[in-house]
């Protein structure tokens, strides 16, 4: 099924309430030190930065950018769900601008801001191309993008446990928990479409960045890039 982007905000909206709940508990919390180590690539101690959270979703990323963050720092977080950031609203600091917005059509001026990061949010845009242009768009010169997103093991035989646990395990759980299978039966089946590092590369460069590097976490179950305007 191709998801529309009113679809994937329908469907980010019906899981909301259970999503932080399940992320933890599906990853053994290892998604946390995923998020540490993207952080220490956005935050500068030593000086104020306004930061752009795309598919911000319940704003686990935003809040721990905000934890490094100096308090003259201005962040912002965008997502499709409204409920979503219903959720993040209630755990983030009032200072924190949460709109709901697509990342496809944004609508900050160029060149607005320092940093750009994108969680486990990057593979549900609906034209990836364009968002990459327009996250490239609103960065100043010299800004960085950081790019968090899960993927799957080359390994053959990391990737048959992968596959079992992603389209039978999760589902199961997914339906058991949060009352929706089809949603968790989405979200593995967007990781394994998303591009690997040989396509995501060359369309960041296209996009306008123009130095990109790729760090693998965990056996390469979780990918981070980071690339300079």
């Amino acid at each position: 099924m191709i998801y529309s982007t009113e679809n994937i905000a329908s469907l980010f909206d019906s899981i909301a309430p259970q999503y932080d709940k399940l992320n933890h508990l599906m990853s053994l919390g290892i998604d946390r030190r995923w998020r540490r180590k993207a952080v220490r690539e956005i935050v500068d101690v030593s000086s104020p930065l306004s930061v752009l959270d795309v598919a911000t979703g319940t704003g686990d990323f935003l809040a721990a950018i905000a934890k490094k963050s100096g308090p003259e720092s201005q962040l912002t977080g965008v997502d499709l769900s409204e409920k979503m950031l219903a959720v993040a609203r209630q755990k983030l600091p009032a200072s924190i601008h949460l709109e709901v917005g697509n990342v496809e059509k944004l609508r900050f001026p160029d060149n607005s801001f320092d940093r750009v990061s994108v969680a486990f949010g990057i593979r549900n845009f609906n034209h990836l191309e364009q968002g990459l242009s327009e996250m490239c768009r609103v960065l100043r010169p010299a800004g960085k993008l950081v790019v968090l997103e899960l993927s799957y093991p080359d390994n053959p035989v990391l990737l048959l446990g992968y596959k079992c646990y992603a389209f039978h395990i999760l589902p199961f759980w997914g339906s058991l928990l949060a009352g929706n299978r089809e949603a968790y039966s989405y979200l593995p089946a967007s990781i394994m479409k998303f591009p690997k590092p040989d396509v995501m590369i060359p369309k960041l460069r296209n996009a306008g960045f123009s130095s990109v590097s790729v760090h693998r976490f965990s056996a390469g179950i979780c990918l981070m890039y980071v690339a300079e305007k």
